[in-house]
């Protein structure tokens, strides 16, 4: 898997995935759309934490810095 998330990208999803889980946490949000935003805030961390995201491929996107 080549890299295609940058550091802006993976520190935004992170931020995001840990406020859902802290809403999940207290109760704010439940049931259906709280087991559906949960499942998101996982694939959130898990595409920050490898620095690559499976939608990005097709669409041909990358947030990563090319140096230039």
């Amino acid at each position: 898997m080549k890299r295609n998330m940058g550091t802006v990208d993976r520190m935004l999803r992170t931020i995001a995935a840990l406020a859902i889980g802290y809403l999940w946490w207290t109760g704010t949000i439940s049931g259906d759309l709280g087991v559906g935003l949960a499942i998101v805030a996982v694939i959130f961390l898990l595409t920050s934490a490898v620095s690559f995201c499976p939608l990005y491929r097709p669409l041909g996107l990358s947030t990563c810095g090319t140096g230039k």
